[in-house]
């Protein structure tokens, strides 16, 4: 697949982009200023189960800023030849996230300005967990931007919506995805000085490859016609 990588140091932010082999284009966003992550989806409809229109899915999640390289570092980087194929040095593995709790769309700036723009056409389908809602909420951002939705475990009949016979009944949907390559590591290497002393030096990069699977409730499951429990 062909990806895109931008990196803006003003913002201090980096953008990732690229299209499934299903025509799903996902959009990553690490912003360093608010450590926040943003994944975009959006999906093509199937319009043989009555689906006419894409689906845009948000989820956002904290930003540890050991995940990837700084933006100032990303935006020095050159590529000489485009359609070089690149390998990921490191292959991580995939990062299971519960996204059970619904973002205010028209709140979410508190969290980070790339929202609002990135998500427009989720509207109801913004996501994030539990844990990182707290974290924001101790930061001093307003409660009534979250709303807690059922999980599996807590309501009764709920199930994954890969075991859901009905099209029109609640469950939890998956969707998996996994950025192929993106630079996770700066290289450093020893530099001997003439007076003897050695100092370390930015040297390269290391590329990375993670997956991550988000688990989240949707009130029908012809809203989550991929889960098929792969």
């Amino acid at each position: 697949m062909e990806e895109t990588l931008e990196a803006d140091s003003e913002q201090d932010c980096i953008t990732l982009e690229f299209k499934k082999g299903d025509g799903t284009l996902i959009t990553f966003v690490a912003d360093f200023k608010q450590e926040v992550k943003i994944f975009r989806l959006l999906i093509l409809g199937e319009p043989e189960c009555g689906q006419s229109q894409l689906q845009v899915l948000c989820f956002i999640t904290r930003l540890n800023p050991s995940d990837i390289i700084p933006s100032a570092s990303m935006e020095h980087l050159r590529q000489k030849n485009p359609h070089v194929i690149h390998m990921a040095e490191k292959r991580r593995g995939v990062e299971e996230l519960t996204v059970n709790v619904a973002i205010n769309l028209s709140q979410a700036g508190q969290l980070s300005p790339h929202i609002a723009s990135m998500c427009s056409e989720a509207r109801e389908a913004v996501y994030t967990r539990e844990a990182d809602a707290k974290h924001w909420l101790d930061r001093g951002v307003e409660g009534s931007m979250f709303e807690i939705l059922p999980q599996e475990g807590h309501v009764p009949g709920l199930q994954n919506c890969s075991s859901a016979q009905d099209a029109w009944q609640p469950c939890t949907c998956s969707y998996r995805l996994r950025l192929e390559w993106y630079p996770c590591l700066l290289k450093f290497c020893r530099n001997r000085h003439t007076t003897g002393k050695t100092g370390p030096y930015k040297c390269g990069i290391k590329s990375c490859s993670k997956g991550y699977r988000f688990s989240y409730y949707v009130a029908q499951r012809q809203l989550c016609l991929w889960d098929e429990g792969a």
